[in-house]
């Protein structure tokens, strides 16, 4: 037997997770047995569906939708508040387990990860004996249910986690690719997404099979290299190694954006947006140990528009005020006076602490650094809100609570 490789997915994370939580604290009511959804405010135009049970499903409620759409669906939907700080938790409560299994662990998102058990069957038995022992451990210790893929790779473990929800042990091994995969549409393939499903059924194509068995120098001449993932992806193959848990991420960027509550008009209040997610972006700096060389503002305006500008910066920063300064001059740089509905701040050319350099020409950030390491341990072990600026109390705009938070493109839910 070459590679085994575990694919662990949670089950309607966000809902599980708090229902567990609520569960624990003396809720005798399941939010998973009923219509529930975690949202937001339903008056609040930024608040969307994060998770959602099965009933609510059912009722048609998808993930991502506004919460008063969700709501016409289902008028006695059930919603509850998000919190990120228990889903943190809970993550890594999960990857704990599973590190007593193997020490090569690469989490793919919050709420899934790939685990590989190539030569751990003497430790812990055959690998679906052991996939089962890790259900059952997570389902026991932890209080809710994972979809777990085995196969003999990254992609076809996925996949097989992706073919029937939830609660369920699926193989899907190259021996059962045609009867498992090849069925399926093509828009339920890995890294295929709406426009490539659509250039794909202009040729035809309209299952995985079909993209399997479709010719590949036509696919590469229709998609380039993409064609040619595609295609390997349709065939199962996939040679991509699992990463050791002690690997470090590698984190090419980091942000934080937040969609208004009312239109922004004023470069004032458009700069207090931009002080409170430069909290949030220099301490997830600080908490990974990057400094950046790379400053980007995005505006998004009220009909829509969206632009960006970014500025090199002289030294590598990880202080809260320093990427204040540098994205409010990006701002003032960039802003032509519309209104605006969205305000983001990216960092990039991220590099270790280490790394810095000194200059005469910058402003010397050491007793800003001083104070926000000092803030980051409060707030690490009180909460984020134990230290706000009196500039951003009562503010409506604050993003530092309700910001939404990407490092590398992928939204941390």
């Amino acid at each position: 037997m070459g590679r085994i490789i575990f694919h662990i997915d949670v089950n309607s994370a966000f809902l599980s997770w708090t229902a567990v939580k609520r569960l624990n604290d003396g809720d005798t009511l399941d939010l998973r047995t009923i219509p529930a959804a975690i949202a937001g405010d339903s008056g609040d135009r930024r608040s969307i569906i994060l998770a959602k049970s099965t009933l609510a499903k059912k009722y048609g409620v998808v993930t991502g939708e506004p919460t008063g759409m969700a709501l016409q669906k289902c008028p006695h939907l059930v919603c509850v508040p998000s919190d990120f700080h228990l889903y943190s938790q809970c993550s890594r409560n999960m990857m704990a387990l599973l590190s007593a299994y193997s020490d090569r662990i690469e989490q793919f998102s919050i709420d899934e990860a790939f685990l590989d058990y190539t030569g751990m069957e003497l430790l812990f038995g055959p690998p679906l004996e052991a996939a089962q022992a890790i259900k059952n451990r997570i389902y026991q210790e932890l209080g809710f249910t994972v979809n777990i893929g085995v196969s003999e790779n990254k992609l076809l473990a996925k996949m097989a986690g992706e073919l029937e929800k939830p609660d369920k042990l699926i193989t899907l091994f190259p021996d059962e690719i045609q009867t498992k995969l090849w069925p399926l549409p093509v828009s339920e393939l890995f890294m295929v997404g709406k426009k490539s499903t659509e250039r794909l059924k202009k040729l035809g194509i309209r299952t995985i099979g079909d993209l399997a068995n479709y010719p590949l120098h036509l696919l590469e001449k229709e998609f380039k290299s993409q064609g040619k993932q595609m295609h390997a992806f349709a065939n199962g193959i996939d040679n991509t190694s699992v990463a050791n848990i002690e690997d470090p991420h590698d984190i090419k960027s980091i942000s934080n954006s937040t969609t208004l509550i009312a239109d922004v008009t004023d470069r004032k209040q458009a700069h207090a947006v931009l002080l409170s997610l430069s909290e949030t972006v220099a301490m997830r700096l600080r908490g990974y140990g990057y400094c950046a060389n790379e400053i980007a503002v995005t505006i998004k305006t009220a009909d829509f528009k969206l632009y960006t500008h970014q500025k090199k910066v002289l030294n590598a920063i990880d202080c809260t005020n320093a990427v204040y300064e540098n994205a409010k001059e990006v701002f003032d740089y960039a802003w032509r006076g519309e209104p605006i509905r969205l305000l983001g701040i990216r960092t990039a050319h991220l590099s270790h602490e280490d790394c810095q350099q000194l200059s005469f020409m910058d402003q010397d950030w050491s007793k800003h650094k001083s104070a926000d390491a000092a803030m980051d341990k409060l707030r690490m072990k009180y909460g984020k809100t134990t230290i706000i600026r009196s500039s951003l109390v009562n503010s409506e705009t604050e993003a530092f609570r309700r910001g939404r938070l990407d490092i590398n493109n992928k939204i941390i839910k």
